[in-house]
């Protein structure tokens, strides 16, 4: 081969080679899990909460973030349709005013036809009268929410209970340390974590009630009558099937209306709660879990909190 047929060549080779890098680049940035955070109102702290979710999901290093922030309270929320389809998982720091039904319709179908969604904490207390919701978080509480809305479940005696009695939906005594019992220990989510650990100071909810459809418990937590509770060991972490879709819950994670992430706020700081919110988030999204628990991961008998976030707020 000739000298310029030669260069020609090498030309040809380190043009493919390029080529391939760049498929190969943007191939990996499209291998990033997209999620939509839902927020802007909530009777618990979104402003401050919703920037440390952001931040812990980010830092896998798996997601890709945005924020879908509503109009504020007896506001005009016609215009708050986020586009749902254009992620692999949606996260819901809200707790408000009832979505416009164009926006409720479009989330069932998003949802129904495969999509993720995470439920974090007081999200959970949202849309008492939204029957599709329900069947979605499997239990709620408050908003009204009664025997109608579906039976009390809770861990007793080796198997979860399904009581139907009546009474109110929604409780919790003061906030406290606790320790969480892993139920299911094969699934991805909490395969590999300690069957036992303690999460930090939070609320728990307890006396949560729904249709609990296609739903399991994959872990729950002592809510003790001497802190105010129901004596009863009540659901924490949650997954659910909503037609295609996959949902976790989580009831951990609690952020004061008023609290500033450069305070502590042990529920969230918690490695527990921001361990399994990672992996929840991505199971949601893809139905396997990747990530690998970390060797700080709390234990039977030891809490382990990070630092105080200091995060700038969301604007009310």
């Amino acid at each position: 081969m000739n000298k310029p047929m030669q260069w020609m060549a090498v030309g040809l080779m380190a043009s493919a080679v390029m080529a391939m890098m760049t498929v190969s680049t943007c191939a990996g940035a499209a291998e990033k899990i997209s999620v939509l955070i839902l927020t802007g109102q909530n009777n618990h702290g979104w402003h401050t909460g919703t920037p440390i979710f952001e931040k812990v999901l980010e830092e896998t290093g798996l997601f890709e973030v945005d924020v879908a922030q509503s109009p504020g309270p007896k506001a005009d929320m016609s215009s708050y349709q986020p586009k749902f389809a254009d992620y692999d998982v949606v996260v819901s720091d809200y707790n408000g005013d009832d979505w416009p039904e164009a926006t409720q319709k479009a989330f069932e179908a998003y949802v129904k036809g495969g999509g993720g969604f995470v439920v974090v904490h007081a999200a959970d207390n949202s849309f008492a009268n939204w029957a599709e919701y329900n069947k979605m978080i499997g239990l709620g509480g408050w908003g009204g929410r009664n025997e109608k809305s579906g039976p009390y479940v809770y861990w007793e005696d080796g198997k979860i209970v399904r009581n139907t009695e009546k009474g109110r939906g929604g409780h919790h005594g003061a906030q406290t340390p606790y320790k969480v019992t892993n139920r299911v220990t094969d699934h991805p989510i909490t395969k590999g974590l300690p069957i036992e650990w303690m999460h930090g100071r939070d609320e728990l909810y307890a006396l949560m009630r729904g249709p609990a459809e296609n739903m399991t418990v994959l872990a729950t937590a002592f809510s003790d009558k001497a802190t105010n509770g129901s004596g009863r060991e009540e659901p924490v972490l949650m997954t659910i099937d909503y037609g295609s879709g996959r949902v976790f819950h989580t009831v951990l994670g609690h952020v004061g209306a008023n609290d500033t992430s450069d305070k502590e706020l042990p529920a969230v700081q918690c490695e527990g709660f921001i361990v399994t919110l990672q992996r929840g988030t991505e199971w949601a999204a893809t139905g396997k879990v990747t990530q690998k628990v970390p060797a700080n991961f709390p234990t039977a008998d030891k809490i382990v909190l990070r630092k105080p976030f200091n995060l700038p707020s969301l604007k009310k």
